[in-house]
């Protein structure tokens, strides 16, 4: 299935999932409030509730009460308020050509723990939403990225049982402005102000049993794609990861308990951003561009630079 949130022509918010790729499910709604009416609460009971969803989409269609047009609504953030977001560093190739971009070489301790930082989960955009540049911003860029959610508790997660606490995947954009990360980390610290006023999630959450085909040793078969105003950038596949998302929940997790609706990013796929990429290939990102992601099965996530305020 595919979870979404969208706000329907009233203003009023709801959530729920796709049905038949044309309609947008109210899940309060079609199950006469036996489901709730935010994805955070969903995502509380998951397992409970994922069954419920399950048999009672079986028995919906167009004109089932709840169930309204694409058209009709505006989808937004599936998860609009995750409770955190950590973001790693699992791709080889970003890290290897972004540290020889700047002069550095691979370090040992990359291939000993899977490394991730906290972002801010209060700044979370979604599809079709104007991203701000940050005042004072000469180098914004985009990051290509998968994000999963977290579907159950759990502490000192082990490698073996990590997927029964994933509850689904999207596509993630971590909005990066690299002169300010640049010169933040310089310190020793970070990223900060280089990472936290947006990152994009959606347009919808995909569970697990819809991509299990496509399972490919650490990753799933899924191309993962990039462009800026219509024009392709950046190319590859999640099945490229060095680290799972399993072996991510196990660094995550140890010691520290894990709860429903914390949001995990992979980071950047190879060639997934400009900083990897070069200004010789594309400057940075300026206000008008469009930039969209795509991987398969996870849809499209786009969204329009905006100018900063004052």
């Amino acid at each position: 299935m595919r979870f979404i949130t969208f706000i329907k022509k009233n203003g009023e918010q709801a959530a729920g999932w796709l049905l038949d790729d044309r309609y947008a499910v109210d899940m309060s709604e079609v199950s006469e409030g036996q489901l709730p009416q935010s994805m955070l609460e969903f995502l509380d009971k998951s397992e409970e509730y994922f069954i419920l969803a399950k048999k009672i989409n079986a028995g919906l269609d167009g004109k089932s009460q709840g169930v309204y047009s694409l058209q009709e609504v505006r989808l937004v953030a599936p998860l609009p308020n995750p409770r955190s977001f950590r973001d790693f560093y699992a791709f080889e190739a970003h890290v290897k050509t972004a540290r020889e971009n700047r002069g550095l070489g691979m370090i040992d301790e990359w291939y000993e723990i899977p490394v991730f930082y906290f972002s801010n989960h209060l700044a979370i955009k979604g599809p079709e939403e104007k991203i701000e540049k940050p005042g004072g911003c000469r180098k914004l860029d985009y990051e290509l990225e998968i994000g999963c959610v977290i579907g159950k508790t759990g502490k000192n997660i082990r490698v073996d049982e990590a997927d029964d606490y994933i509850f689904g995947y999207c596509i993630l954009n971590d909005w990066s402005a690299r002169d300010f990360q640049q010169k933040e980390m310089k310190v020793g610290l970070g990223p900060a102000k280089g990472k936290d006023f947006a990152t994009s999630i959606g347009p919808w959450i995909v569970t697990p049993d819809e991509l299990s085909s496509l399972f490919d040793e650490k990753g799933f078969d899924l191309e993962m794609k990039a462009s800026i105003n219509g024009q392709l950038l950046s190319k590859g596949n999640m099945k490229e990861i060095h680290y799972s998302f399993a072996e991510m929940l196990q660094r995550a997790s140890a010691e520290v308990t894990l709860h429903p609706g914390e949001l995990i990013g992979s980071g950047t796929v190879g060639s997934g951003c400009i900083l990897e990429l070069g200004e010789d290939v594309h400057r940075w990102l300026q206000p008008g561009d469009i930039v969209e992601l795509q991987i398969d099965k996870l849809g499209t996530l786009r969204n329009v630079i905006s100018r900063e305020k004052g």
